[in-house]
């Protein structure tokens, strides 16, 4: 490991390469969360020094936690096109696995590929025994992935400050929901 990189797994799937979070992600990620309408649903648009902080937040929650979401690199380019993984920072309403891709990366189905992968991770390595989505309500899109994954919505909730203000859809299934489906699957 050397120095802006977290500690952590890759995890190869058919189209990406899902590995912790580094330093030399950040002109991307700064990129997708400056396009404000397409991160209108993960509160909206931030400018660099909070994007910085957030990433140097996913990065020690590696070193801290071993894990938080991972960086998604399109394999065939090598360019970072989004965040997916797990997510549970304190005060969160369930242990998440969550999705935020690039604009020119959505539509491909990479979310649900990337998603897929983390929660097996999550499932197997970690042993979660319930993953999460949290899903603003009229965020159709991600709706449409976690349907994808064999998620149901389950309540309406509400994150910890400073995104306590408006309410989300909580949307989520059981590891022995996941692992059945994924033996159907196989």
């Amino acid at each position: 490991m050397t120095i802006g990189e977290a500690p952590g797994p890759q995890i190869d799937t058919g189209r990406l390469l899902l590995r912790p979070p580094q330093r030399d992600d950040f002109d991307a990620w700064a990129a997708m969360m400056a396009d404000g309408e397409h991160v209108r649903f993960i509160g909206g648009p931030q400018p660099p020094s909070v994007v910085w902080r957030g990433l140097m937040s996913m990065i020690g929650m590696w070193a801290s936690e071993g894990f938080a979401m991972f960086s998604v690199i399109e394999k065939a380019s090598g360019r970072w096109v989004g965040r997916v993984g797990p997510w549970s920072p304190h005060g969160w309403p369930g242990t998440e696995v969550g999705w935020s891709l690039a604009r020119d990366a959505c539509g491909r189905g990479y979310a649900f590929e990337a998603a897929s992968a983390a929660m097996d991770w999550a499932f197997v390595t970690l042993g979660w025994g319930r993953v999460i989505h949290t899903i603003e309500p009229q965020n159709e899109a991600s709706k449409a992935v976690a349907r994808a994954l064999g998620s149901t919505y389950i309540e309406e909730g509400r994150l910890p400050e400073p995104f306590h203000a408006s309410p989300v859809e909580v949307w989520g299934q059981s590891r022995e929901q996941w692992l059945a489906r994924r033996g159907a699957q196989a």
